[in-house]
């Protein structure tokens, strides 16, 4: 059986197909404003987008991903706490069944009712699928979205939704600015992590931002309405696609603001 997020193949026997999933720097995690250290060395963030870049939409069964043309420089991060240039690859959503549920990071032991994941891969080794294979190799910026009033900049994917509810369908999205998805502060926790789907490779430079962004009921049950399942298959919501937190071990939580 695949992965997913199911009584039988989710979270809980992950590690059955994918023994990482016990690993030394797994995703998400707990965490908590008291044991997060400030630290002045770390820079702001430099995160620069250009809509031109935006290729397509595609339901892979898991989520739903926006999909970057990475070829050249259009969508790039710098600085924060990583070294040398980040292109864009994909942004995708985990959210609950419910409000309450959905984020997989915690704050204070807080859960939001989404988060946005902005995956970008380091370019001093070419290409995506080199970048994973170092711990290194990914910077993910993680947006905490919470029940309120409308995201205008999210507007424009709750719309296209219909055209890709079940898995493998996709559709052309052109002129998309993820700008729009990021809140007015940058401020941000870090720490060494993994991928939080399988093959949960322990790659990733975590930026999570402290200021969570505000989507409306209307956007957010739209995102509800997508399936897990292929057409021709038993209708299967996709919901709570989202991972526990997981043990913190050695690693410790650095923040860019006091």
């Amino acid at each position: 059986m695949s992965w997913g997020y199911g009584k039988e193949n989710g979270p809980a026997f992950w590690h059955q197909n994918f023994p990482l999933a016990k690993g030394e720097r797994q995703s998400p995690i707990a965490i908590q404003h008291k044991s997060a250290k400030f630290d002045p060395a770390l820079k702001s963030l430099n995160i620069t987008y250009d809509a031109s870049a935006a290729k397509k939409i595609v339901n892979n069964g898991h989520s739903f991903n926006v999909v970057f043309d990475d070829s050249g420089d259009k969508c790039v991060l710098k600085g924060g706490p990583v070294e040398g240039i980040y292109k864009l690859k994909q942004f995708h959503i985990h959210w609950g069944s419910c409000e309450g549920q959905g984020s997989e990071h915690t704050v204070d032991g807080v859960k939001y009712d989404a988060e946005l994941h902005l995956v970008h891969w380091n370019t001093k080794y070419g290409a995506f699928e080199e970048a994973v294979k170092n711990p290194d190799g990914l910077a993910v910026v993680g947006v905490f979205l919470k029940v309120g009033s409308p995201c205008l900049g999210l507007q424009k994917v709750v719309d296209v939704l219909d055209s890709i509810k079940h898995q493998e369908k996709e559709a052309n999205f052109i002129n998309f600015d993820p700008t729009g998805l990021l809140p007015g502060s940058l401020d941000y926790w870090t720490y060494l992590g993994s991928l939080t789907t399988p093959p949960l490779l322990e790659c990733v430079t975590w930026i999570v931002l402290k200021e969570p962004v505000s989507v409306s009921k209307e956007q957010i049950n739209k995102i509800r309405c997508l399936c897990f399942n292929k057409e021709n298959e038993p209708q299967c919501s996709m919901v709570d696609n989202w991972r526990p937190c997981q043990p913190l071990k050695n690693r410790e939580v650095r923040a860019s603001f006091q």
